[in-house]
């Protein structure tokens, strides 16, 4: 029921060749709170969000569900990240019982210009690839997470992609996976998989991750979700 919540149809917007998008989640065995969503804000802009939600089990789950929605249901054209991340923050503490909390990333490509605004909410930031270059973290405040205080105020940022470049977003189950050693992959482990398939598509980007996670694994068992978006900046919408 929950991963059937995230959108899994691939390609996702077959009208919309201006971009190309993948994600995956790979559930651990406890039901969890990691999410992903995208969906186009009107014809010229598409939203994407990578969160996870403290603790594990039904009630993080369904707060999980609480906090999609207000997401997307917040989401406009025009209207500022900082603004809708501060709106959905109040109401999600107040209906908080569980004192859970989220950390969440949301961002707005503009497919005209490719100019990117985001907001981020104590999450783990993006690998971005400019086109000739490779993958290093996005410079971006971490913010305070969305449930923990309710006066918070978020303020969204803005860079430009150019055509060809890609942003990489991922949850901890990536960077925390954990081998039978007790050695965590970590983000080196990741930057050097995300460089070594730098020219691959977002859904090779993410099956060759996987694997290399897989591999570093072995036996170990899973004990958080593994959720990861990319997105790739194809063209220029305008015409």
């Amino acid at each position: 029921i929950q991963t059937s919540m995230l959108p899994s149809i691939f390609p996702a917007f077959p009208d919309h060749d201006e971009f190309d998008i993948f994600a995956s989640m790979t559930p651990a065995k406890e039901v969890g709170g990691d999410f992903y969503d995208f969906f186009m804000v009107d014809e010229r802009h598409l939203a994407l969000v990578i969160a996870d939600v403290s603790g594990k089990g039904v009630p993080a789950a369904l707060f999980m569900v609480i906090g999609k929605t207000l997401i997307k249901d917040h989401t406009t054209p025009d209207r500022d990240l900082g603004a809708i991340f501060t709106k959905v923050n109040k109401l999600l503490c107040q209906s908080n019982s569980e004192g859970l909390f989220i950390t969440a990333f949301q961002g707005v490509l503009d497919l005209d210009t490719g100019d990117f605004v985001y907001v981020n909410a104590g999450h783990d930031a993006p690998f971005i690839c400019r086109k000739d270059g490779s993958y290093e973290p996005l410079a971006v405040k971490p913010g305070f997470v969305l449930a923990g205080m309710e006066e918070t105020k978020f303020t969204e940022g803005k860079i430009t992609l150019g055509e060809g470049d890609k942003l990489f977003h991922y949850t901890d189950g990536v960077t925390e996976a954990t081998n039978t050693h007790n050695v965590l992959y970590g983000k080196e482990r990741l930057l050097l998989v995300l460089n070594k398939n730098k020219q691959q598509n977002p859904k090779e980007t993410l099956s060759s991750v996987k694997a290399d996670i897989d591999d570093f694994v072995g036996k170990a068992p899973q004990f958080d979700d593994i959720t990861m978006l990319c997105v790739e900046y194809r063209r220029n919408g305008e015409k």
